[in-house]
């Protein structure tokens, strides 16, 4: 049968690091209290000028080299960000340019840190229908556009970056599948409330009332969301294991979104991972939103601690509120 499969992953961080120092100046917090609260010691910002489909490109060129593959064999972008270069045209569409792909599909998704899974899923869902063969997948976030420097909530967490993947679909002939085993997404739209840009669309639109109000910026209800997160990620982690049969024992790495050093060791402790299997980032680039999982996942991959055949759990939550897993066998 017709599997896809990860052939290839790539990550790009901006030049400038950003160090807790400089994030908890403005709030009065330490260096070492912001760690010890979030696990993060650095996180990278993009430069002036730099948008989110900048990031994406040169993350999706490290994706493609490592794949063997040409832009010209891409079938399809799909790029998840909430911090797009403008309300329209999508990101995407300045990705197929930039790259140079012929003209193929190219669209956003937009479901905050859950993106990048809601997009391999529709990657998966093209190249089983037949509509295409080899997908780009990529998430690219700006947060720092979006930050008030004097809320606590939110002022030291986010970081910029971009993840990208090349999928493939591959006859699979094996007696042990290998590629995408399943994605499961998730969504509770009544708790849309606790992390937002409240303005900017069109419900609020933008007028001087709201940029004096600081409307635009991401606001976050942290506390809660915290609860929320783990609680969820634990449920749909262990729904997936039961769905296809695999203990925790089997996985060889653990990627889930890179939200708060706190709830990354939390869920690991309750789903009873290892230390070793839990990849972590974190504390080098702080929360990238959607694109936290592609850059987690490209490390793991980059420093050999993901391998042929290896199973290979990806998690995350979001905005929305919006959750998803996803199981692989490398």
């Amino acid at each position: 049968m017709k599997r896809m499969r990860v052939i290839g992953t790539g990550s790009y961080l901006p030049e400038r690091i950003v160090t807790n120092h400089e994030a908890g100046e403005p709030l009065g917090l330490s260096s070492a209290t912001i760690e010890r609260l979030t696990g993060i010691r650095e996180r990278r910002w993009a430069a002036e000028g730099q948008a989110s489909s900048d990031l994406a490109m040169e993350a999706s060129r490290h994706a493609l080299q490592a794949a063997g593959c040409s832009a010209g064999e891409i079938d399809a972008i799909i790029l998840s960000t909430t911090s797009p270069d403008m309300a329209f045209p999508s990101t995407a569409c300045f990705v197929q340019r930039g790259l140079g792909c012929r003209g193929v599909a190219a669209f956003d998704v937009s479901a905050s840190c859950s993106g990048f899974l809601y997009g391999l899923s529709m990657a998966n869902a093209m190249i089983l229908s037949g509509q295409a063969t080899t997908c780009l997948v990529v998430a690219a976030e700006v947060k720092s556009r979006f930050l008030d420097p004097t809320d606590a909530a939110t002022a030291v967490l986010f970081g910029d970056g971009a993840g990208a993947v090349v999928v493939r679909g591959e006859e699979d002939l094996r007696t042990t599948p290998r590629g995408v085993l399943g994605i499961r997404l998730y969504s509770d739209g009544a708790k849309h409330d606790l992390i937002r840009v409240p303005a900017g669309g069109s419900r609020v639109p933008a007028s001087a009332e709201t940029v004096a109000r600081h409307d635009h910026a991401l606001r976050m209800r942290g506390a809660s969301l915290f609860r929320i997160a783990v609680r969820r990620v634990e449920q749909a982690v262990q729904g997936t294991l039961k769905e296809f049969g695999v203990r925790i024992e089997e996985l060889s790495q653990v990627v889930l979104h890179q939200a708060n050093g706190r709830i990354l060791s939390n869920v690991a402790d309750r789903l009873g991972i290892p230390a070793d299997c839990l990849t972590s980032v974190i504390d080098r680039y702080g929360n990238t939103s959607s694109a936290s999982v592609p850059i987690a996942l490209d490390a793991a991959v980059r420093s050999g601690e993901i391998r042929a055949d290896d199973i290979v759990l990806l998690g995350s939550f979001g905005g929305g509120l919006t959750w998803a897993t996803g199981l692989l066998r490398w």
